[in-house]
């Protein structure tokens, strides 16, 4: 690609850098690390205090959209308004919630020249929470046993079933171990409230935590697979360190799973393996994982590779990575002034 050529715009989404933190920053970084100097980001934020809106260095222009509830029609009309004043190439979203707006729109945006690289809607429903368990089946793989209800008397039934402890998860976020009727009772209003019904509950299995970055082609191939086990694990979750491991039984996990759903585009695939070496998948998540930036450390760049492929480059599947390279996540205050922060509140851009 030629330094002299227009700017590559590229609006991402995800930018929120908290205890639980969105995609956004850690693609921007690999994205600037991957493709040529010239590259333009947009950022593209739901609430004014996302961090990357401030990040100068990381983001050039932001921009408010309106949240995934409003639809996709108001989520239609303001890409047009923000595409007339960036030109935007390619976008990315980085949150579960608002892929189903971005599926629908995205004929629409590559009809006005903004390509995405995203699942079907089919492709994203097969792998939901709510299908974990029959889908997994279904390929020869293992998930654990799980219910989905919308009451919480329903819960004395699955500890019948499951026995406890019980992992209790929100539609779209969110998973709360409870060892109790009372503990999974208070899971349960806890995330029908922040995230609504219905809430899946579901079988807990012990062993090592494994998540694993994938990039699929869209035609049953995996164009880049890295597997990472959590070092450090926040009281959410969410790992806050770990290091690519050398496992070629999740290669062929990730595989397996790509060449099923043929997926487009990023995903991360969350697995237990057990001490008797069985993997259970956990969750599906339907983008880029926030670790992302790893994938870059290692020696596949996930976003750089999938800006290229929205684009029309062929892209030959990675077969190599850096083994033991890690990932240690940090915070620091960002200094910024109230005018950046009455500017994106009143105006929606900065």
């Amino acid at each position: 690609m030629d330094q002299d050529i227009e700017p590559i715009v590229i609006a991402v989404t995800g930018l929120n850098a908290i205890d639980s933190p969105g995609p956004g920053v850690a693609v921007i970084r690999a994205l600037r690390d991957g493709l040529p100097k010239n590259i333009r980001i947009i950022g593209l934020a739901y609430e004014t205090l996302e961090p990357g809106i401030y990040l100068h260095d990381v983001v050039d222009k932001t921009y408010q959209i309106p949240y995934p509830s409003a639809g996709s029609d108001a989520l239609l009309a303001r890409l047009k308004y923000i595409h007339q004043q960036e030109k935007i190439n390619v976008i990315i979203p980085n949150f579960d919630a608002e892929l189903h707006n971005f599926i629908k729109v995205s004929p629409a945006l590559k009809a006005l020249g903004i390509q995405t690289f995203l699942p079907t809607q089919q492709q994203l429903d097969a792998r939901d929470k709510i299908n974990l368990f029959q889908f997994t089946a279904m390929h020869g793989l293992m998930a654990p046993m799980d219910k989905i209800i919308y009451s919480a008397d329903e819960l004395y039934g699955c500890a019948e079933i499951m026995g406890y402890p019980l992992v209790v998860k929100g539609k779209f976020y969110d998973a709360i171990i409870a060892n109790t009727f009372e503990q999974a009772q208070k899971a349960f209003f806890k995330l029908t409230a922040k995230w609504g019904f219905p809430i899946i509950v579901q079988q807990f299995i012990a062993g090592t935590e494994i998540n694993i970055a994938v990039l699929g082609d869209g035609k049953g191939n995996a164009t880049s697979i890295i597997p990472m086990r959590k070092l450090y694990i926040t009281d959410k979750g969410k790992a806050w360190a770990g290091i690519t491991l050398e496992d070629e039984s999740l290669i062929n996990i990730a595989t397996t799973f790509v060449k099923a759903t043929k997926w487009k585009g990023g995903c991360e695939l969350e697995i237990m393996r057990t001490a008797d070496g069985r993997a259970f998948f956990m969750e599906i998540n339907p983008r880029f994982p926030a670790w992302i930036y790893l994938t870059a450390g290692a020696g596949q760049n996930q976003p750089a590779a999938l800006v290229k492929m929205a684009m029309g480059e062929a892209i030959q599947p990675y077969t190599d990575y850096a083994v033991g390279k890690m990932f240690i996540r940090y915070a620091w205050d960002h200094i910024t002034d109230v005018t950046e922060f009455q500017q994106i509140s009143g105006l929606g851009e900065l």
